[in-house]
């Protein structure tokens, strides 16, 4: 094995393992560092990675542009809130800024209470949400943030998961946990893998390396079935691809559990002794047949049985879940039916099937042939965040209580450790329960554009706030709105860390961040924490000299310590299979999954402990010719948005030319047909509107996404423009997320239409803005939230549940 840092020559090269940015939160790709002088001038690929093996995406590749920015923010900077939305930043200390961060933050603690302070967070810069410890540890607020309406990203998904598996997230088998990887002599290669509304060659998300899929297509013929309205680069290597309405997915998955009923393509024994609630779901999906399915979905109801037949005769079978769950107010549902075809199969925690993990708690990792177990954690390191800011008398649990949103979605906040974001937005603009007087955005850009819907209602609220500080690499449009404070925080090479597939939640290996340089006066993200930490609550936080002390004490845990770690780059999980029939995925050790009934609950106790139908069920999309039929005549496309370009991630690398030049523009795809009808064209601009705003794209018309339906780009600014107010670097001009509206969502709270809104499309001239009088942007169109009030549609009854 390579040593993790080596001299060849004038150069220092680093092994190191990523995470965002470049992006792809968190795979942890191995990368190799080239260092001269100081400064990074190349990146490779690790050909030592278990996992990569020496293959890199185009961010990995640029990431020295990144880093050497002219426009990256390497020092700290602060300006008077009087001059906010204008760009009079002026150069600071760390001490500066970390002082009147500090001040503001025990002067609002005292005025109003530490609830009236918030912490947003994105994707986060290393193996670990800081957002939350920000919140708990440093400001002792309960208000997490992340902003996205219906916390539609992985939120849902854990949420499934966690009441009808007990936890450890699901993933198709890719031999990830295993030095030998496809020689490993447990594993077998996945006959079928059943891709619903995931793309992993572009997004990689969570720790899932997308290109295994091929992988395995070309070295064991696995076969592909995908669903989405689009043909994907996979999709066309498939052998079924269901491009069906977006938005009617559980209606479709309802028809394959049908399929698999009828055909009786089920693991009975595994059903006898390992789930509850089957012969219930059966007889709920007998609502749903392939014939009602098609009829619903726009997919030929034979071809749902042939899909479904080939899943349910593959031995053995995985499923790739993505964001169709999560960005859907009927994604609860459709959670909840992938998991049962997970599990009716038996192939859950098997052999090529889908795979567990055994969460944080439970792990244990390989090191030097021996592991290190939840009893040889030390002192307090084992407590939860909450725990630490409990016990060292940073946050009461009274004031823990306070959490918004979450009185009224409390299923939400049984799961995660934030707010409910849709609620949080009216908290803002009402001042109800409490006013907000305080924000701190870690790598969070709700203005802008990845993100939050109706980011026009979220910059009127957070304008208003007494103070705002920022950590973060660039300037962006919330930022510049927004902020007096800005804090330069290190890329994923500029600081010692750890990366962990799955948050921990089914990790395949542990990875070493190692810092290979230094740029400016940047931090990570726990050194800026503990920067703050220290002059907010010291008993705490000055235990810890370093990161490395910080991480080794609360973050490592089980793990290795980052020492051993840094040494190794990384080391695999080598979890095993079956856990359930062991005791490896009960905190009590018993065997069986850690839920109410230690079973899969294919009817869940957990939905209805919190006002939702232990069954599946499919409803209609909140916006749609079912729905609101009048609105279809002006706006009668079916939207969706969300996917992902190898070249970005989200709403970062827009100002990295190597990047920026292979997709200069935002791009709505739509079909030939349609763009034929409307007299559009290749590359021409095109206003998209809906009932909440318009804002404009350019046209790529491509026969691979479904009639009827169009395809706009996610996360678009433009920061080569003008950033000072009213332009906020074109926020406004192609910013999709100005169309999408806040609180449709489903009973639990999860969900949004992110994935299924409906629109116009025009031919226009020019790329719009405020200063376009022809632009019918969201200077022109506010947000419609009153026209709108979502309304459920039929639900299963109490009666109809018992029968």
């Amino acid at each position: 094995m390579t040593e993790w840092k080596r001299q060849e020559g004038e150069e220092t090269i680093f092994r190191t393992c990523a995470w965002s940015p470049p992006g792809c939160h968190p795979v942890g790709c191995g990368l190799q560092v080239h260092v001269k002088d100081g400064k990074v001038v190349k990146v490779e690929g690790d050909p030592e990675h278990p996992i990569t093996k020496g293959s890199l995406c185009t961010r990995c590749l640029a990431l020295p542009e990144y880093i050497y920015h002219p426009d990256r923010i390497t020092h700290p900077l602060k300006r008077a809130r009087e001059d906010r939305g204008k760009d009079k930043w002026e150069q600071c200390t760390w001490d500066e800024a970390t002082d009147l961060i500090a001040q503001n933050a025990k002067e609002v603690t005292e005025k109003y209470g530490a609830e009236a302070i918030c912490v947003f967070g994105g994707t986060g810069r290393e193996g670990n949400n800081w957002y939350p410890q920000w919140a708990n540890l440093v400001f002792g607020t309960p208000n997490s943030v992340y902003a996205q309406a219906g916390w539609s990203c992985y939120g849902p998904r854990m949420t499934n998961t966690a009441f009808m598996i007990g936890g450890g997230y699901p993933e198709i088998d890719y031999a990830q946990k295993f030095e030998d990887r496809y020689e490993h002599e447990g594993w077998v290669a996945p006959e079928c893998i059943l891709i619903w509304g995931k793309e992993p060659l572009r997004s990689n998300p969570d720790g899932l390396y997308g290109h295994a899929v091929i992988e395995m297509v070309r070295q064991f013929g696995t076969k592909l079935i995908c669903v989405d309205p689009r043909v994907t680069w996979l999709g066309t290597r498939s052998e079924e691809v269901l491009q069906l309405r977006p938005g009617t997915d559980t209606a479709l998955a309802m028809a394959f559990i049908y399929v698999m009923a009828h055909d009786d393509l089920v693991d009975h024994d595994f059903i006898d002794k390992w789930c509850y609630g089957y012969e219930q779901l059966i007889e709920r999906v007998q609502d749903m047949p392939p014939a009602k399915a098609a009829e619903i979905c726009g997919v030929p109801e034979e071809q749902i049985w042939r899909a479904a037949r080939l899943y349910g005769n593959a031995k053995p079978s995985s499923v790739a879940w993505g964001l169709a769950v999560d960005e859907n107010p009927n994604g609860t549902q459709l959670g909840q039916c992938l998991i049962a075809l997970m599990a009716i199969t038996g192939f859950i925690d098997a052999p090529g099937g889908t795979t567990l993990g055994m969460g944080d708690d439970q792990g244990n990792v390989v090191r030097d042939g021996g592991s290190i177990s939840a009893d040889e954690k030390v002192d307090d390191a084992t407590d939860s965040t909450l725990e630490l800011a409990f016990k060292n008398g940073i946050m009461t649990e009274e004031t823990w209580g306070r959490r918004i949103g979450i009185d009224k979605y409390p299923a939400m906040g049984s799961i995660l450790w934030t707010v409910m974001p849709d609620e949080f937005l009216k908290a803002l603009e009402t001042e109800k329960p409490y006013k907000i007087h305080m924000a701190h955005f870690i790598s969070s850009n709700p203005i802008g554009t990845a993100i939050s819907a109706e980011p026009q209602r979220w910059y009127e609220a957070l304008k208003k706030l007494d103070f705002c500080c920022a950590a973060d690499l660039f300037m962006n449009p919330t930022t510049m709105a927004c902020c007096d404070v800005f804090l330069p925080i290190a890329t994923t090479v500029e600081h010692d860390g750890m990366v962990v597939t799955h948050y921990g939640l089914n990790s395949s290996f542990y990875g070493a961040q190692n810092k290979c340089v230094q740029v400016g006066e940047c931090k990570s993200d726990v050194e800026a924490m503990m920067a703050v930490g220290k002059k907010m609550y010291p008993d705490f936080w000055n235990r810890f000299e370093t990161q490395t002390d910080y991480d080794n004490f609360h973050v490592m845990r089980s793990w290795l310590p980052y020492e051993e770690l840094r040494e190794k780059v990384t080391v695999m999980s080598n979890e095993p299979y079956f856990k359930y029939e062991v005791g490896k995925l009960r905190p009590d050790g018993q065997v069986g999954f850690p839920t109410s009934t230690g079973r899969v609950e294919l009817y869940s106790y957990m939905y209805e402990q919190f006002g939702e139908n232990p069954l599946p069920y499919y409803e209609d999309p909140a916006y749609g010719p079912e729905r609101t039929p009048e609105l279809m005549e002006k706006y009668p496309f079916i939207l969706t948005t969300g996917a992902r370009k190898q070249e970005f991630f989200h709403s970062e690398h827009k100002q990295v030319p190597s990047l920026r030049q292979i997709t200069p523009y935002p791009q709505i795809d739509l079909n030939p047909a349609d763009a034929a009808r409307l007299g559009i064209e290749e590359d021409d601009w095109v206003e998209i509107a809906s009932p909440y705003g318009a804002v404009r794209q350019r046209a790529h018309v491509v026969p691979t996404i479904k009639e009827g339906v169009c395809h706009a780009m996610h996360g678009w600014w433009y920061p080569e423009e003008d950033g000072e107010e009213p332009n906020l670097f074109g926020n406004w001009k192609s910013n999709i997320n100005v169309l999408m509206p806040n609180s449709v969502n489903g009973v639990m709270g999860f969900g949004n239409t992110f994935k299924q809104m409906i629109c116009s499309l025009k031919k226009v001239e020019g790329e719009g803005g405020p200063n376009d009088p022809d632009s019918t942007g969201i200077f022109l169109e506010p947000s419609r939230q009153a026209e709108f009030t979502y309304q459920q549609v039929w639900r299963p009854t109490d009666e109809t549940q018992q029968a």
